[in-house]
This record gives C-alpha cells, structure tokens and sequence, in this order.
C-alpha cells in the first residue's frame, strides 16, 4: 500500500474543522513535501515525525513522501497534526493497520521520543469532531480529561506513538480518560452578611428581582464597596 488517509482537526480562530491527512509514497528521491497550506510549524512536522516514528521503533520509508492536508484551501496552524501526518505515513508504507481508525480523529504533537505532548484548543477540536458527526478521538493524555467534557464522544488518550502503535497492530486497549474530579463549590453569597446599608440592600433586591441596572453613589468610607465593613 503507498497511499493511506487518516483525519484530524485544525483550528481557524477559535472553530475547529476536521481535516483530512492524506500520504503518498512514490518512487524518488527520498523526501517529504507537505502541500495543502501549512504553516511553518507544520512544514517543521516533517523532521519532528521522522525522528519520533524512528525513536518509536518503526521504519521510515526512504521514499518520496508527499502529505496533502485537506481542505487544501483552508490554512492549517501549529503542531496538532503532528500524531495524524506521522499514522498516515505508516499507514501508507505498510507499517501499521489503519482500518481501526475509520471514523477516528486523532490530536497530538510528537516529541523528538515519540512521546504525545499536549496541545493548545482541544475542546474545541473535540467539539467539532462531533460536530461532524465522529464518535472517537484519540488525543494526547494531558488533554484526556478537557475532550472528555464533549459529553458525545468516546475518548482515548495516548502517552506515546509506540502506544497506539501497539493498539493498531495488536489490539492493546488505549485507556479512557479518568473520571473528572468535581469542582470545589463556589461559596454562597448572601445579602444578610451585609451589615447595616439597609436602602442599599432594598434596591440590590429591587433591581435583581427586575433585572434592572444599578449604581451606588457617595462619599468615600459609605459603604459602597465594602459593605461588610
């Protein structure tokens, strides 16, 4: 096989768009060439990849490898494809199994190691994978418990390539993110800690009970920013 396809996300602002990571091997000169409108972080994912996928113990192909990022017309930003371009090219070589990745939407940037560091915005990718109406993602573990909070979708986390590597090839579980811990309560505020200011406390009542605009207006040491006082 010399052409494989897997899916990610990239962020426009603050709107995620699923993408489509697309690799070719040919005959040539080995060499990668990444079209489909990269920024320069992503023209540097060629050398990150290359040493991860070698430091993970797969075989880089030594063949001319071309990566086009789909829709070409959308600009693509940052490092987050990192753990997509690298799959696809294994994909294509031959080196792993893609089909249990149909469907999936994998997040990630590589370390040199092959370690799945962390990225920036992964609730909104998450978000709009499920959007587009995916089931799965997998994402780096740093981000595991921000996409599990997209209630819609099941959630995979990954420390490293070698680790979905051993999913891909022999079935090893990738864990799920952990259950997220509930937040301290916000302490309850109450207008009868408020001491003396009376009229003040009527018409905070008043203008909460109607939704209303409200100022405080006097001298210095009245009251009007610290009540409790």
């Amino acid at each position: 096989m010399s052409y494989a396809r897997v899916r990610c996300v990239g962020l426009v602002g603050v709107t995620g768009h699923v993408l489509q990571v697309e690799a070719d091997l040919a005959p040539g000169l080995p060499t990668v060439a990444i079209t489909g409108l990269p920024d320069t972080a992503l023209h540097e994912a060629r050398d990150r990849v290359r040493a991860a996928v070698v430091n993970s113990g797969r075989a880089w192909p030594n063949r001319r490898i071309t990566i086009n990022l789909l829709p070409a017309t959308l600009p693509k930003h940052g490092s987050s494809l990192d753990l997509a371009i690298a799959v696809a090219v294994l994909g294509s070589a031959g080196e792993l199994p893609l089909a249990p990745l149909d469907q999936v939407v994998l997040l990630g940037e590589l370390g040199l190691d092959g370690t799945v560091r962390p990225v920036r915005g992964a609730l909104p990718m998450v978000a709009a994978a499920a959007r587009a109406g995916h089931h799965r993602v997998v994402v780096p573990l740093d981000n595991a418990t921000e996409a599990g909070m997209i209630p819609s979708i099941q959630v995979h986390a990954v420390r490293s390539l070698r680790q979905l590597a051993a999913f891909l090839t022999e079935g090893t579980p990738l864990p799920q993110p952990p259950p997220a811990t509930p937040a301290d309560p916000t302490p309850t505020l109450d207008l009868a800690d408020i001491a003396g200011q009376s009229l003040g406390r009527r018409a905070l009542e008043i203008a909460a009970a109607g939704g209303h605009h409200l100022a405080l207006l006097g001298p210095p040491g009245a009251g009007k920013t610290n009540p409790t006082m």
